[in-house]
């Protein structure tokens, strides 16, 4: 699988011609998209275009034998179905969909990773069931609508990257009405963390820039009689940015977290906004109850993606992918974690309340920007809640 819908350079003459085998695809053109710009090839598609990065994501058992299940466990979803990949990357997705029964898939994959999906999906011998089309998914040109849309299109903390974006764009283009979504619905859950090394790390490494600073000030006066030091404050809050509110990947347990994950934002892929995706105007909340006595050093955002078809398509067995902090198994997505500094001193039973925009960051899109305020509560004897300590800033996911 790729990243996106918005797929690289436009393929060659031979994905390009009339599909005839079925008769609601003889009158229309399937015809390849054009690439994506190059800022946004340089930023993220390029990787795409690598077998390394291929390997790291079809490695993950837990990520790709999730969508093996949800597929070939319901094969009654695909069966004699048209369906369009998204973001098709080797065409895994699209495979799966073919030995489940589909009739015809349209893989769109915007990265020269197209050309090797062309023969692996030959050397399958399912060149006669699956198109491969190379360009942008807001692009390509399709025969006719299709009934069901399969793509892998999460990110570090669900909406990074963006690729949702394309696939709700073909969402709205190009799928039937009582047509299902693969996975149909998300959900976006925040845990509170307890002690987290990774947390205290990056502060000892913040308040080392500090001397950096004064060792690099030293240097310059002593060496080139330059003054440095108006530029302190801009240096060091730099490097707050980047060590103290920007997001880090990590593999959790459950023993790291100080209370259990609740849903911050729920999708149904069918009904989704593209528009409040982008701009949201209302904050997200979310309420966790604390489980322990102790610090509680920042928050962990992770997603699980559902697999349960339509009213109209509905699966026979339910498949749900999971990037929870578990004992024993894990994901390349892992936890994206965030700190409190300083941290906040919780009792159990306390309740740490949080509203948060997620926004796009204005020099790239595909990066995220949480706009989130944190209140920690605790209950007086009378059973009157009172606002203990709070922590309100900007964090960063690039």
């Amino acid at each position: 699988m790729g990243r996106g819908g918005q797929k690289a350079a436009v393929g060659s003459g031979e994905a390009k011609g009339h599909v005839a085998e079925s008769p609601e695809m003889t009158s229309a053109e399937v015809v390849d998209g054009e690439p994506p710009d190059e800022t946004d090839h340089a930023n993220y598609f390029c990787e795409y275009a690598y077998m390394y990065h291929q390997m790291d994501m079809l490695e993950d058992s837990h990520r790709t034998g999730s969508y093996f299940n949800a597929v070939m466990e319901n094969p009654g979803c695909f069966k004699d179905k048209v369906v369009l990949d998204v973001g098709a990357g080797t065409c895994i997705l699209s495979i799966m969909a073919a030995r489940a029964g589909a009739k015809q898939v349209f893989a769109v994959e915007a990265t020269d990773m197209a050309k090797r999906a062309r023969r692996l999906v030959e050397a399958n011998g399912l060149g006669g069931i699956i198109r491969v089309l190379q360009g942008t998914m807001e692009t390509v040109q399709l025969p006719c609508k299709v009934d069901v849309i399969i793509s892998e299109w999460m990110g570090y903390f669900l909406l990074r990257e963006s690729m949702l974006d394309s696939v709700l764009v073909a969402r709205d283009k190009h799928l039937k009405p009582g047509g299902a979504m693969f996975p149909s619905h998300a959900t976006l859950y925040l845990a509170p963390l307890g002690k987290v090394k990774a947390l205290s790390d990056k502060w000892t490494t913040w308040e080392g820039e500090a001397q950096h600073w004064a060792s690099f000030v030293g240097d310059m006066r002593n060496t080139y009689e330059t003054d440095f030091s108006c530029l302190r404050d801009d240096f060091m809050q730099e490097q707050q940015k980047y060590h103290l509110f920007t997001g880090a990947f990590a593999t959790l347990t459950p023993k790291s977290l100080a209370g259990a994950g609740r849903p911050l934002l729920s999708l149904d892929l069918l009904r989704a906004s593209l528009d409040e995706l982008r701009n949201p105007t209302e904050p997200l909340t979310c309420s966790m109850r604390i489980a322990r006595d102790g610090v509680v050093e920042g928050f962990v955002g992770y997603f699980d993606a559902f697999f349960r078809g339509s009213t109209e398509i509905s699966v026979e067995q339910e498949v749900t992918l999971s990037t929870a902090p578990m004992v024993g198994s894990s994901t390349h997505w892992g936890q994206q974690i965030f700190g409190f500094y300083p941290p906040l001193h919780a009792c159990r039973g306390d309740c740490l309340e949080g509203s948060m925009y997620i926004r796009r960051q204005e020099r790239n899109a595909r990066l995220l920007r949480l706009e989130a305020k944190f209140t920690l509560y605790g209950q007086q004897a009378d059973g009157q809640r009172v606002a203990k300590e709070e922590r309100a800033e900007d964090w960063f996911i690039d």
